[in-house]
């Protein structure tokens, strides 16, 4: 009864999701308080029902209820509890449900953190918020509803989850990611309702921020937990692949990226308001074509979720209603909003529009890339592919004039400035960037390397320039940054983990090490000062999977470093045979051994790699969401959006 249950309650969900959309949409076109007032305890009956209904899943999935269609497809009686749990988002409808379930999570959240705002904007926030769980509660009821049976007859058993799946790092990756993708859904409900209501001012600006910054830090620790994962599981010791699901992610995050810029000129100086509107509105579009492209079958992918063409076509009218309808508003409403004030060409609102524009032409170049060959089969003219070089060749330039934006926009003066002053200001931190970008080469290994020049310099060049601007804001005294606030050093540092990112990116691009070798017990290969002694092989049994294992001592400089051990395993119920790569981590390089096949007298093909400053990746992402964790917490934010929302309604009243 269990699996009935979580379907009532998906259902209870949809309904609490229609009253939610219609009721306080009624009552702020009818001035009725009371009627408004119904938004928060409608949008938390919607989050309990669908929390209700994922854990009647999870049930389904710990128990082994093999009636359940979707838990006899994805899961066995061999499965560890914790990838038993995992499953629920394992596969197309149990992952839709996690989605959905984090809508209502957002919506829970801005019902009630967001208590000082005035109750015409929250009955709006979250009537646009119900109107999006509609589309995908229906989408899930509908096409996906992952609490199907197989009655009469039941299998005794699962076919167990994907192995690729069978991992830590997809009981984090979805869900980190979901939260990012349905937060946006968030900032898309407060710009239209900005736009409906005609409040798009500094207070709107202030209101959505804090709400843009949390779906951004979701976004980009699920992108970075996505590329962790790829890195490690896949055993090929590749971060980024260009995939088109992976395509999907990036492509939000940048327009997020440009969104929270933009929502900071808008705060500061009532400027860029129709054009953070449709930043909001691009972002949330990008996600829900994230979506289209995961769950549609248009391509092929490790991440794709679905190939159903059913399910394509209605995630296909849901992404065209709320595009096509928020532009609509967009185009009728924008024009009455019009931002008033005035910025020289040299100057922060210069250099922030330069920023998003750099980001959006990105976002743009992703896209073309991403769809392009899609579009050109549909129209059957063949077949094609659109690899890693031309995503390289699109963004790598796109990034390192970004950084260069960055650097200058930081130190640069709201409304005017002058570029005299900037060079003045700059000037020593563009010479110490180049000098080191030029040395580091040559340091790394004795030649010339002008990708590493030009990488290791913007970083650089990055770090100074934001070292700069925190030195003049403090007046050179450490006790004053503390007192410069929460928002400007979450800025400061996620400013340097976007340069740490980059060094990371430009060193293990330019410097990895690889070789794939046939060695046998006893033999050993030389990778650049590592040599790799094949000591053993055995085998190991795990609890639902067997697997061949190569002890491998790792010397270096003929001192024993590390012990590693690769695995070949091959799972007992679909058979599917996958490598575990053995990786030694430090933060200045990884030394990476996968397994190929067995080959004749007891050999095996070996994959061997070294790579420089991997961690570095994914160390950038962790300090950007730390400084955006820090801009969150800004309690200026909250104390003048309570003083704000005080004085407007002692106007109105």
């Amino acid at each position: 009864m269990v699996p009935e249950f979580g379907q009532m309650a998906l259902i209870v969900a949809l309904v609490l999701a229609g009253l939610q959309t219609v009721i306080p949409l009624v009552g702020v076109q009818a001035r009725r308080e009371w009627l408004m007032a119904y938004a928060r305890p409608l949008a938390t009956g919607q989050a309990v029902f669908l929390m209700a209904s994922l854990l009647a899943l999870t049930y389904a999935f710990v128990v082994d209820d093999f009636s359940v269609a979707y838990v006899a497809a994805n899961s066995n009686s061999q499965l560890p509890t914790p990838y038993k749990v995992s499953a629920v988002w394992g596969a197309h409808e149990g992952s839709l449900l996690l989605w959905v379930t984090m809508l209502g999570w957002w919506g829970l959240a801005v019902a009630w953190f967001s208590r000082s705002l005035p109750l015409d904007m929250v009955a709006r926030v979250l009537s646009i918020m119900g109107m999006v769980s509609v589309g995908f509660i229906l989408f899930t009821v509908q096409t996906s509803n992952p609490f199907e049976r197989h009655l009469p007859t039941a299998p005794m058993d699962g076919a167990d989850l994907n192995p690729l799946l069978q991992d830590f790092g997809l009981i984090v990756h979805p869900p980190t990611l979901y939260m990012g993708y349905v937060g946006l859904s968030v900032v898309f409900a407060f710009a239209l309702a900005a736009l409906m209501g005609g409040r798009l001012d500094a207070a709107w600006a202030r209101w959505s921020r804090p709400w843009t910054t949390a779906a951004w830090i979701f976004l980009t620790m699920g992108i970075a937990l996505g590329s962790w994962w790829a890195y490690y599981e896949l055993g090929w010791g590749g971060w980024w692949f260009w995939d088109p699901v992976e395509n999907a992610s990036l492509m939000p995050w940048l327009v997020a990226t440009a969104l929270m810029h933009s929502l900071a000129v808008t705060e500061k100086r009532g400027l860029f308001k129709s054009w953070t509107v449709l930043l909001a509105i691009f972002a949330f579009s990008l996600s829900l074509l994230g979506t289209f492209l995961v769950r549609s079958g248009v391509l092929t992918s490790v991440h794709a979720f679905a190939s159903d063409p059913e399910r394509g076509v209605f995630i296909l009218a849901l992404l065209g209603i709320c595009v096509c309808g928020s532009l609509l508003l967009y185009a009728i409403k924008a024009p009455t909003v019009a931002s008033v004030g005035r910025y020289e060409w040299v100057s922060r609102e210069s250099f922030l529009l330069m920023n998003n524009l750099v980001l959006l032409v990105s976002a743009f170049a992703i896209l073309l890339g991403t769809l392009y060959p899609l579009v050109i089969d549909f129209m059957g003219l063949g077949k094609l592919s659109v690899g890693a070089a031309w995503f390289n060749t699109m963004f790598v330039p796109l990034s390192v004039l970004l950084a260069l934006i960055i650097g200058m926009g930081s130190m640069s003066r709201w409304k005017s400035d002058g570029l005299s002053r900037l060079g003045n200001e700059l000037r020593w931190a563009f010479l110490a960037a180049l000098v080191l970008a030029v040395a580091a080469p040559f340091i790394a290994n004795g030649e010339w390397n002008w990708q590493v020049v030009m990488g290791l310099g913007v970083a650089f060049w990055l770090v100074a320039a934001t070292l700069v601007d925190l030195w003049k804001k403090s007046r050179g005294r450490l006790k004053r940054i503390p007192t410069l606030g929460m928002s400007y050093m979450g800025m400061i540092i996620a400013h340097l983990g976007v340069a740490v990112s980059i060094i990371g990116v430009t060193m293990v691009s330019n410097y990895s090490l690889e070789t794939s070798v046939k060695i046998a017990p006893g033999e050993s290969a030389v990778l650049g000062n590592y040599r790799f002694e094949f000591a053993e092989f055995g085998h190991i049994e795990g609890p639902n999977f067997t697997s061949d294992a190569t002890r491998f001592n790792v010397w270096r400089d003929e001192k024993l470093m590390e012990v590693l051990t690769a695995e070949k395993r091959r799972y007992n119920v679909s058979g599917q045979v996958m490598t575990e790569a053995a990786i030694d981590v430090s933060l200045l390089r990884d030394v990476y051994i996968s397994m190929g096949e067995p080959l004749a007298d007891g050999a095996w093909g070996m994959r061997l790699q070294v790579k420089p400053y991997m961690r570095w990746v994914w160390l950038g992402a962790i300090f950007m969401c730390i400084g955006g964790g820090l801009a969150v917490m800004d309690k200026r934010y909250r104390a003048r959006q309570t003083r704000k929302v005080a004085l407007s309604n002692e106007a109105v009243a």
